[in-house]
């Protein structure tokens, strides 16, 4: 009886474990769609949500866990520009923030009426036109998990792309590409949603890391622009560089090029800083106190002690108000959260460099606030008012309420066939077959700290210089030149000279060339055709069906 029963759960066991034929099955799961999204971006998110709208299948493969990039990532005050050009679904995520700060609940921190409403350019939330431009990080996350749920696209997060031979080409088009936990995702169309176009990279597609010389494009503000000062960040009085001031022999401080300056106008391989835009609490309820991160170091600050010793006050001008007694806080002065000259390896560097880059970054801006709150050379009223700040208990709750996403401003720049250049911005040449519209300044941020002739430390690379009217943006800058791949989309790391990219980076145009570039290549399968070919007008006339701008 009992070798009965062994027997008999034995059978049981067998019956009920997948057959060798059903683990492979599993283990070779179909991971195809009529177009593979790769990224998380917002530019992600609104590519998917067009490509379903169209009729055709999506997978998200991202290696991202949270959706949104930057607009889900503290980014809260929009750098929006015209906000008449924003439409689509970009101005259908805008407008369901103001649907969720029309409802009382959303205020737990702070009455409706209490918050001062400031935006740039027009109230943060705009009665007439219901929409939000400033908003919490968890609002944004939740607004762009709600458009995944609603369109049922399935995202396949924390999947990082090989980028050595992960990328499989056939007949100049991508057939599948692989992802480091061995999965492969096959699909017609393929869209580098991501900020660094690491698919774009390994696709074999051309690029370019850096600043373009003017004579390249014809332009004025691209490459080093030495003395050059569009905004306040840079030291407006003189402050020695060196660890003993006045003696070069003493060595430089600590984030200061020992690199001669060079001609104004000339290109090279620097890239503008990058930071974590933090949000910031002043909720004593609602607050994570400062801490001394690992490594501290205040020698490593000691730039700014001397800053503030020359008389400088502007430490809080950008803790820009977001809901519920937040900031959106960004870099301002000479010496703040953007680590300036730390990131020229960023968009080339293997996935571990990166990571060590990003913890450098965090270890610096961490350091940052809290000898801003505790050091005796901080003026006694800076540290007063920074004791007051903290990081939110409610934002970013898996990762102690530090921002999940890096400020990645530039990285690779496609060399498609039309690179946007200054003078499209500017409106000095006319762009040809509009998908969408910018309007932003062509804003720069440091590029590197040097010591001047003088003995003087400084900055360079600040840039800010305004269109006067909105430009639009060519369908040929987010493809690849013909004879690199027939069937990619590079919404985010698009066609741009480093300075035109400085107004084209921002959320709101990210989500707009996102979904245009799904409705091309939808319009590309429908048409069997490479994505160089897909006719124009009738893409313009999907885009304006779907309230795009694509020209004043």
């Amino acid at each position: 009886m009992k070798k009965y029963l062994v027997y008999l759960i034995a059978l049981i066991f067998i019956a009920s474990s997948p057959s060798c034929s059903e683990k492979q099955k599993e283990e070779s799961a179909d991971y195809t769609a009529d177009v593979i999204v790769y990224g998380g971006t917002s530019a992600a998110v609104t590519a998917a949500v067009q490509v379903i709208k169209s009729g055709k299948s999506v997978l998200v493969v991202s290696p991202d866990k949270h959706l949104g990039g930057l607009s889900a990532g503290g980014l809260g005050f929009t750098d929006t520009g015209n906000k008449s050009v924003i439409g689509g679904l970009a101005r259908e995520f805008y407008h369901r923030l103001y649907q969720h700060y029309d409802k009382p609940e959303a205020w737990k921190w702070q009455k409706k009426e209490e918050y001062g409403n400031k935006g740039q350019g027009t109230p943060a939330m705009d009665g007439n036109e219901r929409t939000m431009w400033i908003f919490e990080p968890h609002a944004a996350e939740q607004v762009f998990e709600d458009f995944v749920k609603e369109n049922n696209i399935k995202i396949y997060r924390d999947e990082w792309l090989d980028r050595k031979g992960g990328v499989e080409k056939k007949d100049g088009k991508i057939v599948s590409i692989k992802t480091l936990s061995g999965k492969t995702f096959a699909g017609k169309m393929f869209i580098d949603a991501t900020y660094e176009g690491d698919l774009m990279a390994a696709a074999g597609v051309k690029y370019h890391v850096g600043r373009e010389a003017n004579s390249v494009y014809n332009e004025k503000w691209n490459g080093v622009q030495a003395g050059v000062f569009q905004h306040g960040h840079y030291f407006k009085k003189n402050i020695s560089p060196y660890k003993v001031e006045g003696d070069p022999k003493s060595g430089l401080l600590p984030y200061i090029s020992d690199e001669k300056i060079a001609e104004n106008g000339s290109g090279d391989n620097k890239i503008q800083a990058y930071c974590f835009r933090m949000c910031l609490s002043a909720n004593p309820d609602n607050r994570i106190p400062f801490e001394k991160p690992a490594g501290y170091d205040p020698a490593k600050y000691e730039l700014l002690s001397r800053v503030y010793k020359a008389g400088w006050t502007e430490t809080f001008d950008k803790y820009d108000p977001i809901p519920n007694k937040k900031t959106d806080t960004n870099n301002h002065g000479p010496f703040s959260t953007d680590f300036i000259g730390q990131n020229y390896d960023y968009p080339d560097a293997t996935y571990e460099r990166r990571k060590e880059i990003i913890k450098e970054h965090e270890l610096y801006q961490k350091g940052l606030m809290y000898f801003l709150t505790n050091d005796p050379s901080v003026p006694a009223d800076v540290r007063k008012e920074m004791s007051q700040w903290g990081l939110p208990k409610d934002e970013f709750k898996d990762n102690g309420g530090w921002p999940h996403q890096i400020y990645v401003r530039e990285a690779r720049r496609m060399i498609g066939p039309t690179v946007m250049n200054e003078n499209h911005t500017l409106g000095l040449e006319k762009v040809e077959q509009p998908i969408g519209m910018g309007s932003y300044a062509l804003d720069a941020h440091n590029a590197q700290r040097y010591v001047k002739a003088d003995g003087f430390v400084q900055n360079e690379g600040d840039i800010g210089v305004h269109p006067k009217t909105p430009y639009s943006i060519s369908y040929a800058s987010i493809v690849p030149k013909k004879e690199e791949c027939q069937n990619l989309f590079v919404p985010v790391c698009l066609s741009s000279s480093h300075i035109a990219y400085g107004s084209i980076r921002m959320e709101p145009v990210f989500m707009i060339l996102g979904q245009s570039a799904a409705s091309a290549a939808v319009q590309a399968i429908d048409a069997n055709v490479a994505v160089q070919d897909v006719d124009y007008s009738k893409l313009k006339e999907q885009l304006l069906k779907d309230k795009q701008k694509l020209e004043l």
